[in-house]
């Protein structure tokens, strides 16, 4: 561990810490196509497990981030906490499935399809619109599954899920200050399980780097997730001086060019 990747680890976090103050998007994104280009120059990860690798540690990393964020959103009263008890079941059940699927996907397999969701997400960010209401949230078997569908997308793109609950959410008719809060705890226990079962999945595993905890790179992710926590209040600080839409264009943007860098690499 040297201290060129340290610092890199803590501007990444800087960086994922002002877009998640700034437009509300988790830094899964970015970090997980970083941490694979960093791992790849530095050597620091067997390429049979690289992706594996960066969605853990991004994944691990909203832990740290996703507390002091659901915990504010709780203070304003602004999660629906009977939404997330009817779906966190599916989310735990999602998220730890997810987790086992990406520990036996072949790591270029992994690499391709986050390539393809991340552009999705890039084009949904830059040319879409929050869907009309049109329809009451589902019961607990609908809840369950759509948990499911959810926890799966966190822990393979290494991100709390909140480009998707926060859409389905509005289209259920729930208020889009109470959607984009409520996406933001389920985030949490979708961490929570994803987190463990990357532990789990990848501890016994050859060929990881020392200091890991399973497929969890700790170095990486203290550096990122302690900085990301510092500079998300300072994001969002900056989001009555900052032309936040014009930042979401170009953070579109760049997603589209890591998404197709991922998929061509």
């Amino acid at each position: 561990m040297d201290l060129v990747a340290l610092g890199i680890y803590a501007l990444l976090g800087v960086f994922t810490g002002l877009m998640a103050g700034l437009l509300g998007i988790g830094g899964g994104l970015i970090v997980v196509p970083a941490l694979a280009w960093l791992f790849t120059a530095q050597g620091t990860v067997d390429h049979a497990h690289l992706m594996q690798v960066a969605v853990g540690t991004s994944l691990a990393t909203i832990l740290l981030t996703s507390i002091g964020s659901v915990w504010s959103h709780h203070r304003q009263g602004s999660v629906d906490w009977g939404i997330l008890k009817r779906i966190l079941a599916g989310l735990v059940i999602g998220s730890i499935a997810g987790s086992y699927l990406a520990h036996y996907l072949p790591s270029d397999v992994l690499k391709k399809l986050f390539g393809v969701i991340e552009i999705l997400i890039a084009l949904q960010m830059t040319f879409g619109r929050q869907p009309a209401p049109h329809r009451q949230l589902p019961g607990l078997p609908g809840m369950t599954v759509t948990g499911s569908g959810i926890g799966v997308l966190s822990s393979i793109m290494g991100m709390g899920g909140g480009a998707v609950s926060t859409p389905f959410f509005v289209w259920c008719n729930v208020p889009i200050r109470k959607a984009i809060a409520t996406s933001a705890a389920i985030g949490l226990p979708a961490a929570i399980a994803g987190s463990a079962a990357y532990v789990l999945t990848g501890w016994n595993t050859a060929g990881l780097p020392p200091m890991s905890l399973g497929y969890v790179y700790l170095p990486a992710w203290l550096g990122i997730g302690l900085m990301s926590i510092l500079f998300a209040k300072v994001g969002a600080q900056l989001t009555h001086r900052l032309p936040v839409p014009v930042l979401k264009k170009i953070f579109s943007i760049l997603l589209i060019v890591l998404g197709a860098r991922m998929l061509l690499s």
